[in-house]
């Protein structure tokens, strides 16, 4: 114990339980432990017998307490699957609105009068969008003419987000935001789709969700260590 406190070990053994609790329930096959134990082998180029025994005879760990730790992950993944696979599809479709991507140009200026005068040009067309950046806006936007993307939706300011969602690709919209005064054209939508990357994106989000709930359910103590209370 001396040595958790001293290297600050502590809060990472609270988190690593949980999800030890969690996954214990969970099993793999052999065909699973055995390219889990191998490909935890192979990482650490442990490649003859002779080798992997001497590596667990230095560190005091039998087969058994290998396999354990090889196939740790993908129990994990089970316990993902079992808690939240079965209504993932629909999780994604709440979040899809922040998950959508938007590529746009933008123009911003904190001088109302500007802004005003850009916003008639620029939708009459009497000049472009990336030579009015160039010449007025005060952003980091003027080291691509103003063109920004692809982002998701989720990582805007949410009234600059709601404009995205809702513009016709080409139109230039205005929009204040604080002190600035932004000029707004929608180039693209993309879509986000429940693909495998996507799907293992919502997973994580859902257990990364509960850990925060299991966390704040610790004893004082615990809570102390994880720093959430004086």
């Amino acid at each position: 114990m001396p040595l958790l406190v001293q290297y600050h070990l502590i809060p990472n053994l609270i988190y690593e339980s949980i999800i030890d609790r969690a996954i214990e329930p969970f099993s793999c096959t052999v065909a699973e432990t055995t390219a889990a134990v191998q490909q935890f082998y192979a990482l650490r180029e442990l490649t003859s017998a002779d080798s992997q025994q001497a590596w667990r005879s230095h560190y005091g760990l039998s087969a058994a307490a290998i396999a354990q730790m090889a196939t740790r992950p993908l129990r994990i993944e089970k316990f993902k699957q079992a808690t939240w696979g079965h209504k993932l599809e629909s999780y994604f479709l709440q979040r899809k609105p922040d998950l959508d991507r938007a590529i746009y140009s933008l123009l911003r200026t904190k001088q109302q009068d500007i802004a005003h005068e850009l916003y008639f040009r620029l939708s009459e067309q009497e000049q472009s969008f990336a030579e009015a950046v160039q010449l007025y806006s005060e952003g980091v936007e003027t080291e691509t003419g103003g063109l920004l993307g692809p982002v998701e939706l989720g990582r805007l300011h949410p009234k600059l987000a709601k404009l995205l969602s809702v513009s016709a690709i080409g139109s230039v919209e205005p929009l204040a935001v604080g002190d600035w005064y932004l000029l707004v054209r929608l180039e693209k939508i993309i879509p986000a789709r429940f693909e495998q990357e996507m799907q293992q994106r919502l997973l994580q989000e859902q257990f990364e969700a509960w850990l925060a709930t299991q966390l704040q359910q610790l004893p004082q103590p615990d809570r102390v260590w994880l720093g959430q209370i004086a």
